[in-house]
């Protein structure tokens, strides 16, 4: 007679302190993907959300906590053998080489395994088909986005990580990237988690998301629901005791789908950042260079 059997989350991180040198920045993170799933990781500048995501890849390890993909431990190991074992990164500098041309970006990215054909990539970004003798150094900005991205896909990765896939493109070139996101995890099976600062877009792409303020989780549900909360959105940018001022709006079950606004930790009170604008994408990262977010 058959059984029903569990099936382990592409991604799942449980209780997670993250940061540097032994400082945490993000603080008890519990998050899941599902294969095939898309997810949107969002929050303002200092979230923690690429901390979050470097950690996922390996490039820090987890201060405590667990990270698992399809069930086996990952947290901690090196980046070169998590890429190997199928986390892709995508990072918001994009990393490319200035002075290889795209062909030669994708040559290098092959492992000599199941790897996707060139052929493959360019039907999901045939953008890139005109470029491959360009060198990545004249490329615009939706190219050289294109280009990271396709790079990541020539592993066939099983988890997409993707930093502010839309950071210094115009909206209109937005609107074709994202979509991209969704196709991979559609058509490859891959858990996809991305960072995004428009928020609508990102929201209409995702399955659901999760907010972070402060390097603690404030805000998760199912992105169709959160797409009419926007007053709910907004609070949980501002911190999670305002978010918590919202109480028309109805708390759900995770496990069932709905929207649900966390409880507060005791950390410090948010900074005076002002209300963002949700239609206009929230939490637009500015402050580069010594801020990790």
């Amino acid at each position: 007679m058959p059984t029903d059997v569990a099936i382990a989350p592409r991604l799942e991180i449980t209780g997670l302190d993250a940061g540097y040198f032994g400082q945490p920045v993000v603080r008890d993170l519990n998050l899941q993907v599902g294969a095939g799933e898309v997810v949107a990781l969002l929050g303002a500048n200092g979230a923690g959300k690429t901390t979050t995501l470097e950690t996922i890849a390996g490039l820090y390890a987890p201060i405590a906590g667990t990270i698992a993909m399809d069930g086996s431990e990952i947290g901690g190991r090196a980046t070169h053998k998590l890429a190997r074992e199928g986390v892709s990164l995508v990072p918001e500098s994009r990393a490319l080489f200035n002075g290889l041309t795209v062909r030669e970006h994708l040559q290098l990215a092959r492992t000599g395994g199941n790897d996707l054909p060139t052929d493959a990539v360019l039907e999901m970004l045939p953008e890139l088909e005109k470029c491959l003798a360009r060198k990545a150094g004249v490329l615009s900005g939706g190219e050289q986005q294109m280009l990271a991205v396709g790079r990541a896909l020539v592993g066939r990765p099983h988890l997409l990580l993707v930093d502010e896939m839309s950071l210094g493109l115009a909206p209109i070139i937005v609107e074709r990237l994202l979509p991209i996101l969704r196709r991979v995890a559609t058509e490859m099976g891959t858990g996809v988690l991305f960072v995004e600062q428009h928020v609508p877009l990102a929201l209409q792409v995702a399955d659901k998301a999760y907010v972070l303020s402060h390097g603690r989780l404030v805000l998760e549900g199912m992105a169709q629901r959160l797409r009419g909360e926007s007053e709910l959105l907004r609070a949980s940018y501002l911190g999670d005791e305002a978010a918590e001022k919202i109480t028309a709006l109805p708390v759900g079950d995770r496990r069932n789908g709905d929207t649900e606004a966390l409880p507060p930790k005791g950390y410090e009170e948010p900074s005076d950042r002002g209300a963002p604008d949700v239609g206009d994408g929230l939490g637009s990262e500015t402050d580069r260079g010594t801020q990790h977010t």
